[in-house]
This record gives structure tokens, sequence and C-alpha cells, in this order.
């Protein structure tokens, strides 16, 4: 099925609807970093224009319209302002539904934070599928983690799938076990996980080789960053996701950036930018190289590179739910 990328970032909703057999015919995204990365991985740069200046002719015929809209209104992490129109990034998902109906696009399919469900006691998802009903749509969604698809990383997102009416309702949701389940019990040699607290000033552990979740702002100086022991990085193989060479999530065997911290007497060290990479299923370093316009590259800085891992979707997810898509639904 073709389709539309919003808010496209580096390209993780592009990767994975690709590895389901599905084909991107246009993405937009106005940040210019990421619109870069995604111009190494994909050799095309997406429409740099602000979303709320497109209009539904600009856009190509497409069978579904996806992405993921800023999460910042609705994460709990955030200030949690949900719709207020004082706050714009909080009304952005309208520009998704607005262009997917002004289009005639079939099918939406977003992904957002856990915080969603539950902003201002429910009301702010409520008004989404209001919005949604009212433009003709019918939805369904689900809250799915990224370690029970692959990879050791507790990452809970919630995903909706909406249907024009008149159009066949998929069964997508819910997806149920893909058979890539990690959770790390009873299995050896896992690395122990720590994640910095800034506001408590203080190490949390994850001993069953789970990471906690990625977080957009681990390059740039906030709390949260995942380390993990420095002696560790000798260890490899250690989760194996039945998947081809490159999506193997192994420890990085060259980190360069030890932080030369102990705890309890071990050295430890964040965890480098091709292993956040590999906790997010992208294949390693997709995030490296940013194409200049010259066709040059130049190498991403280390803290872009954090912050693009911590905002891209998980590969693995995108591919699940798109391979529950089909043109049989027509």
């Amino acid at each position: 099925m073709k389709f539309i990328e919003l808010f496209a970032g580096i390209g993780g909703f592009r990767l994975g609807l690709e590895l389901a057999n599905h084909q991107c015919v246009w993405a937009n995204e106005w940040l210019e970093k990421p619109r870069r990365i995604y111009a190494r991985n994909f050799g095309e740069q997406p429409d740099s224009r602000d979303i709320r200046t497109i209009r539904a002719e600009d856009l190509p015929e497409a069978d579904f319209i996806c992405g993921g809209f800023p999460c910042a209104t609705f994460s709990i992490a955030g200030k949690r302002s949900g719709f207020d129109l004082e706050d714009a990034r909080g009304t952005l998902a309208f520009e998704m539904f607005r262009l997917a109906r002004d289009r005639g696009i079939p099918y939406i399919f977003f992904e957002n934070v856990k915080g969603l469900l539950n902003h201002d006691e429910g009301r702010t998802f409520g008004v989404i599928l209001e919005i949604l009903d009212g433009l003709g749509y019918d939805a369904q969604w689900e809250l799915l983690d990224s370690k029970n698809f692959g990879v050791p990383q507790h990452r809970e997102r919630v995903f909706l799938i909406a249907n024009i009416r008149g159009k066949p309702r998929p069964k997508v949701f819910p997806i149920g076990e893909t058979g890539k389940k990690n959770t790390g019990e009873g299995a050896s040699g896992h690395p122990e996980i720590l994640q910095f607290i800034r506001r408590e000033n203080a190490f949390r552990r994850f001993t069953d080789g789970i990471a906690p979740t990625l977080l957009a702002h681990m390059g740039t100086g906030g709390g949260n960053v995942p380390f993990i022991h420095a002696r560790s990085h000798t260890q490899s193989n250690m989760i194996d996701r039945n998947r081809q060479s490159d999506y193997i999530w192994t420890l990085d065997s060259t980190p360069q950036n030890k932080m030369g911290i102990s705890l309890d007497g071990k050295n430890i060290r964040k965890l480098t930018c091709k292993e956040c990479e590999r906790l997010q299923g992208l294949p390693d370093d997709f995030t490296k190289w940013m194409k200049m316009d010259d066709g040059t590259l130049k190498q991403t800085p280390d803290n872009e590179r954090y912050e693009r891992c911590g905002r891209t979707v998980t590969i693995q997810v995108i591919e699940a739910i798109g391979r529950r898509f089909g043109y049989e639904w027509y």
C-alpha cells in the first residue's frame, strides 16, 4: 500500500513500513538535521514546510497517512497542556487529520506516548476520537511495549488506526504476541542497565537486561540517561532478535564515550549512539551521517544522534503493525 509519512523525523515509520512491503510516496519534516539524516538513508529529503501551510492538493494519492505527531504536550514528563491553543504542538494531530480528510485518504495510522490515553483524565484522547468521528473515521488502538517485539527496551506507546466509513475496517488490534518477546527472564549474561535520575541525583538499576525508555533529551544534558557497566562492552550476542545480522542487539564493541564514572567500585559508561540505535531496531550508524545539499556527507553530532534515537519509533513495532495492513481491505 502507498503511504504518506508526516512528522517524519529520520524516517522510522518509513523504515518499518517498507520492511512490511509498503511504499512511501511523500514525506514531510520541517527540522533540518533529521531531514538530512533521512536523505542519507533514503536518498531523498522530506518536504520541509510547516505542516500547517500544506494543502491537501499538495499531496499525492495514498492509501494511508502515518506519523507520530509531537508528544510533549501529552507526555507525563511535560507540562501536559494537551490541546491548549497557546501551545500549537498539541494541535498538530488535527493537521494530520485535516490532510487525510481533505485528500480523501482512507486510513490514518499514528503513534504517541502512553500519557495521551490518560491526559486530563482521558478527555484529551476522547477529543481525538470525537474529531475523527466527526471527520467520518472510526478508530481502533492499542498500547504496545517495544520489549515484546524483540528489542530489549521498555517503551510503551499508543498506536491508533482509523478508517474512513465506507472502507473496510481492518482488524489490526489487538496485535497479540509477535513471537519475539524479550523480557530477559531466565537468560544469563544480561548487562545491568542503569538510569541516572537527575531529580533524585541517583541511579536506578535494571537487572533484567531491558533498558528503560530512550528519551529525546539523552544528548542534551537532561536526566534519565542510560548507563551500563563499562566491562560489558566486551560481551556480544547477548540478545538475539532472530533477525538479519544488522538487527541483532549486541553491545557496541568499540565505545568511544566512557564516562570515567565509578559505581559500587565498577566503571560505568553512557550507552553509545550505536547501542541506542539498536534499542530502536535501527541499523547500525543509521543516524551517523547527514547528507548536505551539495551531496557531501557530514557527521551528525552525538547529541543529535541521541535525540533522534529518543524521538523515533521502534522499527519492529511499526513493521509488525504494517504487516496487518493489506490490499484485501479494498
